[in-house]
């Protein structure tokens, strides 16, 4: 038997994202706490490093390597260039939230780089096991960064949730791949999908191995009803945490669903396109009445992440090309609001005191007309209202559930939209009509307030022009 030499190619974004882990995490134990920021430079230009690379691979063909487990395609690139952005985002708006705090140490870095590296190997994941070791690198990396303060019991409860649920979702994906491997022989991809063909789509062990893994899939988005972790994590996480968990890991979540169902399980879509149904429906309703009675934006941004999951579900289920193009198109536009929301939650946050209650948004107009401004359009989005990213986001999901035949799903998802209009609409309420509870400057840096307002101004750009996203979501998938 001899042995080949894979290409390394393909996974030269990876391989570059690994050095660079191994560069700031030697650095990071000979800098003091004087000189943090260097780690927090290291950190940013291992990203920058990784997207050069990352732009250059899979631009125009589909590589596979590594036995036929690794794939670098267009998809795989749009996706990473996003997660890069999305971490390095969060990374920026992090750093004086975690000095206030006393907590800017380099663990903080080198967990959101070894939780991109869990991200990037998901996206490029062309089997069942690769898919899976990105997917635990991820969730152990998330775990810890619950968990970052030590001395926070919230945060250590809201942990262990998330480690002990997240266990039982990754023990449930695990088995479900077991059972597609006891029927198909195979965990890649294309030989699985080549498998069930053969097979034909009613084989019952198939089908209760996609039921487990649809649990996994469910999990990982915060979909109804395996979302108990998802409150409790935004909740109970630091702000800058929870910022991380909300945005880059759904694009890791997306590149689940599309490589596992669709090109891995794609013959099983009669069964896996009503599973999805149901948790879509569930998701929107669910995620959209329950954010209506909560007092906390945190706990509010988690229910209001678990409606826009069911938009992602509806896209998806449609099993079609342009069903695939929307929901991903719906969720960078999601991740572009969620990185905004939270980021305006670290804005009015200070030293010895959280901006986590809705009240804490009271007469911000008064405070700041600008970051006033800023909150209104990434609420306005989120409901989805032109010319903002959020209108055309849904619109296209919409449209591609209405093209489908699934004219009932649109409708009910319009109604849904429609209930969750109210308590966005109240967060502007706050900020526009209500006297200030507090009048201290918020005195955050010059970078983070560039960012920040960049980050709002680009979803109404998405919204007047969206014709650049949306080609570059058609071009993923051709």
């Amino acid at each position: 038997m001899t042995f080949m030499i894979p290409d390394m190619n393909p996974a030269m974004a990876e391989i570059a994202l690994g050095a660079g882990i191994c560069v700031v995490l030697l650095a990071d134990l000979f800098i003091s706490d004087r000189w943090r920021d260097l780690t927090y430079l290291l950190a940013m230009a291992t990203l920058a490093v990784t997207a050069w690379i990352a732009g250059s691979i899979g631009v125009d063909s589909r590589e596979i390597t590594f036995n036929g487990s690794f794939i670098a395609d267009p998809l795989a690139r749009i996706l990473k260039l996003f997660a890069l952005a999305a971490v390095a985002t969060v990374f920026l708006y992090s750093r004086d939230y975690l000095k206030q705090r006393q907590v800017y140490k380099g663990e903080y870095y080198l967990l959101g780089l070894f939780a991109l590296l869990g991200i990037q190997v998901m996206i490029s994941a062309y089997s069942m096991l690769t898919m899976y070791l990105g997917l635990e690198i991820l969730s152990l990396s998330l775990y810890s960064l619950v968990a970052f303060e030590r001395d926070n019991p919230v945060a250590a409860e809201a942990a262990i949730k998330y480690f002990v649920l997240g266990a039982i979702a990754s023990g449930c994906l695990l088995y479900g791949i077991s059972l597609i491997y006891g029927v198909t022989g195979t965990l890649q991809f294309a030989e699985i999908s080549e498998a069930l063909l053969q097979s034909g789509p009613n084989e019952v062990v198939a089908l209760v191995g996609l039921a487990f893994i649809i649990v996994g899939i469910a999990f990982k988005f915060g979909a109804v009803p395996f979302h108990m972790w998802l409150p409790d994590v935004y909740h109970g996480a630091p702000t800058c945490m929870t910022l991380f968990i909300g945005t880059a890991p759904k694009l890791a979540a997306f590149a689940l669903a599309i490589r596992v169902l669709a090109e891995g399980l794609g013959p099983l879509a009669p069964g896996w396109e009503g599973m999805l149904a149901v948790l879509a429906v569930l998701s929107l309703g669910i995620g959209n009445v329950v954010a209506i009675v909560q007092t906390n934006i945190k706990r509010m941004l988690a229910y209001s992440t678990i409606g826009h999951v069911g938009f992602i579900f509806l896209g998806l289920l449609t099993g079609s090309q342009a069903g695939f193009e929307a929901a991903l198109f719906y969720t960078i536009v999601y991740v572009l609001m969620a990185a905004g929301a939270f980021g305006m939650v670290m804005l009015l946050s200070r030293k010895g005191f959280e901006a986590e209650r809705l009240d804490d948004f009271k007469g911000l107009n008064r405070r700041s007309p600008w970051f006033a401004l800023i909150m209104l359009l990434i609420m306005v989005s989120m409901i989805g209202v032109p010319p903002l990213a959020g209108f055309y986001a849904k619109w296209w999901v919409l449209a591609a559930l209405i093209a489908d035949g699934h004219v009932g799903l649109a409708v009910t998802a319009v109604v849904f939209s429609v209930i969750g209009a109210f308590y966005y609409l109240r967060v502007v309420k706050l900020m526009y009509f209500d006297e200030p509870e507090e009048t201290e400057f918020m005195d955050t840096p010059f970078d983070f307030r560039l960012v920040l307002s960049i980050n709002g101004l680009l979803i109404l750009a998405l919204g007047i022009f969206p014709d650049r996203l949306i080609a570059i979501c058609t071009s993923a998938f051709a």
